[in-house]
C-alpha cells in the first residue's frame, strides 16, 4: 500500500513541543519519502490585539514584531540543520498573521496531506480552549492532524537514528 500522505506540514512556534513535532516529522518524512514543509507564523494578530488593548504602544509593537521575526528565522534555520543531519530537504516558510488561519490557508494552497503539531497545551478554561492556536489548527484542519506528545522518547529516537 502506498503512503496515504506525500506532503507533510509541521507548525513551529518555538515551544519544546513544536521541536519534538519537528524531529518526529523529519523522521516520518525520511521514512515515507514525503516532502516536508516547516512553517513558522509571526502572530501579528496577537500584536494588534495588544496594541488595541493599550498594552503596547506603536513603537513597542514594532520592536516586538522585529524580535519575533528574528526568532522565526532562528527556529527555521535550526529546523534546516536538523533536517540536514538526517539527509532530507525541507521547505521552510516564515509567514505573518493569525497562526491558525495562515496555516490552514497554506495547507489548502499547497495540498498538504498531513499536519503535525506539538502537544496541545493543557486546557484550563474555555477561554484557553478557544485561543489555543494548536487546538484550533487541529480542530479545523482540512487534512489529518497528528499530535506529537512524548518529547523525551521523540528526542531519543531522533538522536539514535
Amino acid at each position: 500500500m502506498d503512503c496515504p500522505f506525500r506532503k507533510i506540514l509541521v507548525y513551529l512556534d518555538g515551544s519544546e513541543g513544536a521541536m519534538s513535532a519537528l524531529m518526529y516529522s523529519i523522521m516520518l518524512a525520511k521514512s515515507t519519502e514525503a516532502s516536508l514543509h516547516v512553517v513558522y507564523v509571526v502572530n501579528t494578530k496577537a500584536l494588534g490585539d495588544l496594541l488595541s488593548s493599550h498594552i503596547f504602544i506603536d513603537q513597542e509593537k514594532v520592536e516586538y514584531q522585529e524580535d519575533l521575526k528574528k526568532d522565526a528565522i532562528r527556529h527555521l534555520k535550526h529546523a534546516k540543520k536538523l533536517a540536514d543531519l538526517k539527509g532530507i530537504d525541507i521547505d521552510t516558510v516564515q509567514l505573518e498573521g493569525s497562526p491558525h488561519a495562515v496555516v490552514l490557508k497554506y495547507i489548502k494552497e499547497h495540498a498538504i496531506d498531513l499536519l503535525i503539531l506539538g502537544s496541545v497545551n493543557k486546557i484550563r478554561s474555555r477561554r484557553d480552549e478557544l485561543t489555543s492556536e494548536n487546538d484550533r489548527m487541529m480542530r479545523t484542519s482540512p487534512c489529518p492532524a497528528l499530535i506529537v506528545k512524548d518529547n523525551d522518547q521523540i528526542w531519543s529516537m531522533f538522536e539514535e537514528e
